[in-house]
């Protein structure tokens, strides 16, 4: 593809985009108006389907199909960072020593963890309920993990996640979406129409119909990605050790580089 034709596409598609924006500008309702019909539609929506938290049922439930997108994006950045990140035949890594932490630090960070980890999963439990949801509660989840990193070290860390668990965590969680997407379809005529299950009672864990069940499935795709995720850039800044390469060379390597 030439330059000129990659400027064509480039300059197409954004007159398009342009276009776009132009015409969903000019039915913006006026600046300062107490009238805004996309929400009102929005919370009408989410009450008759029995779901607390409007932002919960616009996510999972009027634009389902835009969070699965969402949803799909994350997925793929994780995977091409296990595939680019990924250690080769060629590499041998050192395993890390044990660093030395400050009590406090220690202190501190082993007491947080829990109370972290039960806040993620709080929020993504009662996503539909409350502010919150399925990508804040993963986030949260998974963070609240490497709080052992801080408070103790790098082995610990690796104890507790052991990545390629947390690989298939993410692909199931992904797959779960996709599958109650599906079985919507099937048993409705609309794929990822909040119509298969009961709505249950308002303002209950069981409420909001198939919003639960979205939400906690991106709950755990989030968390299992982020955890994925740094666990390649931290495996990273191991060191990585060359084949041939002895440990007395390693030795006398690391003494000209600290000057002794």
């Amino acid at each position: 593809m030439t330059r000129r034709v990659r400027l064509w596409l480039v300059a197409t598609g954004g007159a398009g985009l342009a276009a776009l924006l132009v015409a969903a500008c000019l039915r913006l309702p006026g600046f300062g108006d107490d009238r805004h019909p996309y929400g009102d539609r929005a919370v009408d929506a989410a009450l008759s389907r029995h779901t607390a938290n409007t932002v919960a049922s616009v996510n999972f439930d009027q634009r389902a199909f835009d969070t699965l997108g969402e949803m799909t994006i994350l997925f793929a950045a994780v995977l091409g960072s296990v595939i680019l990140l990924r250690q080769t035949r060629d590499e041998h890594r050192a395993r890390p020593e044990p660093a030395d932490v400050a009590r406090p630090v220690r202190r501190y960070a082993l007491l947080v963890l829990p109370v972290a980890l039960l806040t993620g999963l709080y929020v993504i439990a009662h996503g539909q309920l409350s502010p919150g949801g399925g990508f804040q509660g993963g986030v949260v989840a998974a963070t609240a993990l490497h709080l052992l990193y801080l408070g103790a070290d790098y082995r610990a860390l690796e104890r507790i996640r052991p990545v390629a668990l947390y690989e298939v965590g993410d692909a199931a969680a992904a797959s779960a979406y996709l599958v109650t997407g599906v079985a919507c379809l099937l048993g409705t005529g609309s794929f990822l129409a909040n119509t298969l299950l009961p709505h249950g009672t308002f303002n209950t864990l069981s409420s909001g119909g198939t919003v639960p069940l979205l939400n906690a499935a991106v709950g755990m795709e989030v968390a299992c990605a982020v955890v994925v995720l740094l666990a390649g850039f931290l495996d990273q800044a191991v060191e990585i050790v060359d084949e041939g390469e002895s440990d007395g060379d390693r030795d006398s390597q690391n003494d000209k580089e600290h000057g002794k």
